[in-house]
């Protein structure tokens, strides 16, 4: 079996939960961490899709909230695509894939911060993607200018990815 995690980070965050989850699914199945810049648009051959990236505005990034981070904090950026301009250029899977989606955004309740779990959930739908499990967020506290994965949620990620794995592999049988 084949997981696929596809991530946009701008400043590491999402990098590094994306990494996280992608070591705990090694445990249970073959996987690639790859940056949103270098994803596969066929999703042929993969048995699970893990896609992840940050809150802004309440949504996925757009290229104006992109470009606005970018001159807020004055410091580059990890994804030069966002996850909206790489799923809409993606076809339609041939079959049905599991998918898994989380975000990065502040802790505070979702109503306030948004989640671009969930508007990337429903545009994977769309493609043929059926979750796997609820679309998952992890919390990243800004200061200054600067934003820092909350203590824990590398843990918790990797947690959420051996879960996966855990599902993935009930799933098939095995």
């Amino acid at each position: 079996m084949r997981a696929v995690v596809v991530f946009e980070s701008m400043f590491g965050n999402t990098e590094t939960l994306a990494t996280a989850i992608g070591k705990g699914l090694a445990a249970h199945t073959g996987v690639d961490v790859l940056n949103v810049d270098e994803a596969p648009r066929d999703w042929d051959g993969i048995d699970l899709l893990v896609v992840g990236g940050p809150t802004h505005a309440l949504v996925m990034t757009r290229p104006a909230t992109r470009k606005s981070a970018l001159e807020q904090t004055g410091h580059g950026v990890r994804s030069a695509t966002g996850l909206r301009e790489w799923l809409g250029s993606c076809g339609s899977a041939q079959t049905r894939i599991p998918v898994a989606v989380f975000d990065t955004r502040m802790a505070k309740p979702r109503w306030l911060t948004g989640s671009a779990a969930r508007g990337a959930e429903k545009v994977l739908r769309r493609h043929g993607g059926v979750p796997l499990v609820p679309s998952e967020s992890f919390f990243v506290d800004v200061s200054k200018g600067t934003t820092a994965l909350r203590e824990g949620e590398r843990e918790r990620a990797e947690a959420w990815g051996a879960g996966l794995g855990r599902l993935l592999t009930a799933k098939a049988g095995g």
